[in-house]
């Protein structure tokens, strides 16, 4: 609904700011925070002063009113719930509570509070929304000023500190905008202190996500009282978020968005791209879309940054565009809803307000709404957060990894998350239709994540020991977009264990290889090739034959490959592994201990795991094997006859995967070494790294490299053909006596090491 004024509503808004100012600070009792483990120094009695000075006259602005009138109208916009308004007016008690919420525990796993929050905003949208059969009711209005006096008298303050200064101010600043001129004088003036904990100089406005939003509820309380300076300091902290964090010019500081168009949240290097990332993108994009076309509106370079980020980095973290890959929910892997697809909403608003990269944005609208089958293809390394991903039409897939540069998963704050232990470890998660781990979570076997090597251990550590720093450096990807590798050098802070690990990536498949695995427990090593949820006929083919298999436990021997969901699991030779397709039980609780995690029964679904077992102190042991995914069964022999797949290396020193009909060679030197791609064509690096080459016959045309490492400016490559081109990235020496070309690559350094150089050559 549009705001109308009149005479008396200008004297009341003159009384009320004056009024405000009777309230000029306040105490919080803020215990813990969410973002950083407990600490001393959080400001426990922080003051916050209110907006404006005192006396300061309304100012009204055409443009202020515009976008107070956009905001006001989005807040309006969802549905009104007859039935659940009827049931909150029926409830409400004489003091201004509602049944079944908690009031007392103010913990960080709990804080019921916040439905009351809820409760508040539904009941009124239902007094304000004209279409409402509760419109202006005025008992209505009443049970709204009873909820909202009963908050405003105890001013609950959680442990977590996001609810002080972000959650709860949030929610408060928009019924305030929304009820508007039917509050009273005393519940404006109470209101204010809340709303004020979302302050510019309050703990929690930092980099990296939270203070773009904390600035968002700033703004919006300056459209409330209308004025004009607070709304302009707002729309200056949000336009001065948009910017990689390298230029602001903090080295101690590399919280937010990163030169790969990843995002971290935090100083561990944590991926909180599709979490803190999604948020802070979407902050933005909520308010340019409410001042463009104002004095208030955005430049244009800073939205063509969002629109970047949005398609480079967070759209590459969800299968189609459309479905988040489940290990970059981080300990939100552990609540209801964490996979549930995309939106349409924050690409069509980026298309209200722009027409950058129109169409690949109209692409991801049209998927998310089912308009349009899924047509994406992309191959990307994110070098900052050591995330590869990998998308085709009828499939995604990813690789999540650390090094000695970023740790392994977020701490578990609020007691999320709780068995994370393992999620970085190498997870290579498939995705076809977006349903394979749906809720997946509270029956998983956690130490069978899929594409990780892990010793089963009886149980798992605790959860202080979820978040761990990486031990090696060489952790890396090569891509030219299109096609790649991943490596992970993986040595783990958690098991006596080590493993040479890595992924090549192709259209139709990708190959999976692992060397050198090495551990010293007395606990077998198990690498899963997938743990998903059961949906169909489990098939297998072995030597002797084609079999589908019973529910339950199986021991496989000589076995050439799995069939589950549409997806072929296939092993070069024929191996042994296990394959459980069986009715798995477990709780949330005991991933999450969340108030709602701990009040829901046990969960009961039927789960698909494959792995390989490397048994006890195993020394040297190795998997290869190939996933196809999009496949039926009966096709599996087809492709058998015509693999395109050839594996040129699996040890210790280099692990290389050629595609015959691509016509791609893609090869991890984890030391100095020498290997033919082709007959005649020999590729020798001098330092370690990773190489991928595009060849035509006996013709080498395209070479792609990187250094997982990150440690070198200059990648030599020797290569027995001859090498004629002009690129400044490149130093060739020709050795006619050998025969041999040294292609000296140039690096990428400082923001930049570790990303993919790709130059196309002749000779």
């Amino acid at each position: 609904m549009k705001y109308h004024h009149n005479r008396i509503s200008f004297l009341m808004i003159y009384i009320i700011i004056f009024s405000i100012y009777l309230v000029v600070n306040f105490e919080t009792t803020e215990a813990a925070i969410i973002g950083e483990v407990f600490s001393d120094d959080f400001p426990v009695n922080e003051k916050v002063t209110i907006f404006t000075e005192p006396g300061t006259e309304v100012n009204l602005s055409q443009d202020l009113e515009i976008v107070r009138n956009r905001v006001i109208d989005e807040l309006l916009e969802p549905a009104v719930d007859e039935q659940e308004t009827e049931d909150l007016i029926r409830t409400i008690r004489e003091d201004g509570t509602w049944p079944g919420i908690n009031y007392v525990d103010t913990s960080r796993t709990a804080f019921e509070h916040s439905i009351h929050l809820a409760n508040m905003l539904e009941l009124s949208r239902a007094y304000k929304k004209p279409e409402s059969p509760y419109y202006q009711n005025s008992d209505l209005k009443r049970v709204i000023w009873r909820a909202l006096d009963f908050w405003i008298d105890h001013d609950f303050i959680c442990e977590n500190w996001w609810w002080n200064q972000i959650g709860t101010p949030e929610r408060i600043g928009d019924l305030l905008l929304i009820i508007d001129e039917d509050l009273t004088d005393e519940q404006i003036r109470g209101s204010a202190p809340i709303v004020g904990r979302a302050n510019l100089d309050a703990w929690g406005a930092r980099p990296g996500g939270d203070l773009i939003k904390i600035a968002g509820i700033l703004g919006k309380y300056a459209l409330f009282i209308r004025d004009l300076d607070v709304l302009e300091e707002a729309v200056t902290a949000i336009t001065g978020e948009i910017g990689f964090a390298a230029d602001r010019g903090d080295p101690s500081d590399v919280r937010g968005l990163q030169t790969d168009f990843s995002f971290h949240h935090r100083h561990d290097r944590v991926t909180s791209t599709i979490t803190y990332g999604q948020g802070f993108a979407s902050y933005f994009v909520d308010w340019a879309e409410k001042v463009t076309g104002t004095e208030y509106e955005f430049p244009d370079e800073a939205i063509e940054l969002i629109v970047d980020f949005y398609l480079d980095g967070i759209s590459k973290y969800h299968a189609y565009g459309k479905y988040p890959d489940p290990a970059g929910r981080n300990r939100g892997i552990s609540r209801l809803g964490a996979l549930n697809p995309r939106s349409p909403e924050l690409p069509q608003k980026l298309l209200r307000i722009t027409d950058y990269r129109q169409d690949e944005l109209e692409t991801v609208v049209q998927i998310r709404k089912g308009e349009r089958e899924p047509d994406l293809r992309s191959n990307k390394f994110f070098w900052h957060t050591e995330y590869f991903s990998h998308q085709r039409p009828h499939y995604f897939t990813s690789v999540r990894m650390y090094s000695s540069r970023n740790h392994s998963m977020e701490v578990p704050y609020n007691s999320e998350g709780l068995k994370n232990h393992h999620l970085a470890d190498g997870y290579n998660f498939i995705t076809r239709t977006g349903e394979e781990y749906i809720h997946i979570f509270p029956v998983w076997d956690w130490q069978k994540i899929p594409g990780t090597t892990v010793v089963q251990k009886p149980s798992l550590p605790g959860p202080d020991e979820v978040q761990q720093p990486g031990l090696t450096d060489f952790v890396g990807g090569v891509t030219d977009g299109m096609y790649g590798a991943a490596a992970f050098d993986f040595e783990s802070p958690l098991d006596p264990l080590s493993a040479r690990k890595s992924w090549f990536f192709f259209d139709d498949e990708f190959v999976a290889l692992g060397a050198d695995i090495r551990s010293d427990s007395d606990y077998p090593v198990a690498t899963t090739l997938n743990q998903s949820l059961l949906t169909g006929d489990v098939t297998i083919g072995t030597t002797g034959g084609e079999s589908v298999l019973r529910k339950g436990r199986h021991d496989l021997e000589e076995v050439r490959w799995v069939h589950h969901d549409k997806t072929a699991y296939l092993f070069t030779d024929p191996s042994s592994a296990q394959l459980e397709n069986r009715q798995r039980s477990g709780y949330w609780k005991d991933i999450n201990e969340q108030t709602w995690a701990l009040a829901r029964d046990k969960e009961y679904k039927n789960v698909f795991t494959l792995w390989i077992n490397h048994g006890v102190k195993t020394q040297q042991s190795e998997y290869k094997y190939i996933v196809v995914p999009g496949i039926e069964s009966d096709e599996i022999a087809r492709y058998e006859s015509a693999n395109p797949i050839e594996i040129l290396a699996n040890s210790t020193q280099i692990q290389a995967v050629q595609h015959t009909e691509l016509g791609i060679s893609q090869i991890v030197f984890y030391e100095p070494g020498e290997i033919e791609i082709i007959d005649g064509v020999t590729i020798k690096a001098q330092k370690p790294g990773m190489v991928m080459v595009r060849h035509y016959g006996h013709d080498v045309h395209e070479i792609t490299v990187s250094d997982p490492s990150r440690k070198l400016d200059v990648f030599p490559l020797m290569i027995n053909a001859q090498v004629e081109i002009d690129d400044s990235r490149l130093d060739i020496r020709w050795n006619e006596r050998e025969g041999t070309s040294t292609v000296e690559f140039k690096l990428p350094v400082d923001e930049y090491a570790g990303q993919s150089v790709t130059v196309k050559l002749s000779g």
